[in-house]
């Protein structure tokens, strides 16, 4: 199950941009971030679609800050007998992103 909600925020890059071709033609790109604002530093996952995520995989690094805005998932994992799985998953499908300094 998913449940969705909007999001902006400013987040802390933790690894490098992970580029999948997806259905020969669109390009994904994901990875990890931490909201830095939080005192658990909680960690998500980043997802960018088509020029977007182009864009971001040559201009941003690791340990970059920038500002998303996007929607907010929350996906639980199911076993082939449609029994929850005890690993929850947040990730953010990213529509805009501005850099950040500070």
């Amino acid at each position: 199950m998913v449940d969705t909600n909007y999001i902006t925020s400013i987040v802390k890059i933790l690894e490098s941009p992970n580029k999948i071709i997806f259905n020969k033609t669109i390009l994904l790109t994901k990875f990890r971030v931490q909201f830095p604002q939080i005192q658990n530093n909680r960690i998500v996952h980043l997802i960018f679609w088509g020029n977007l995520a182009n864009d971001v995989s040559n201009s941003y690094k690791i340990n970059d800050y920038i500002i998303i805005e996007g929607y907010l998932s929350l996906n639980t994992k199911y076993l082939l007998n449609r029994e929850k799985q005890n690993s929850k998953k947040f990730e953010i499908t990213v529509l805009k992103i501005y850099p950040f300094f500070f």
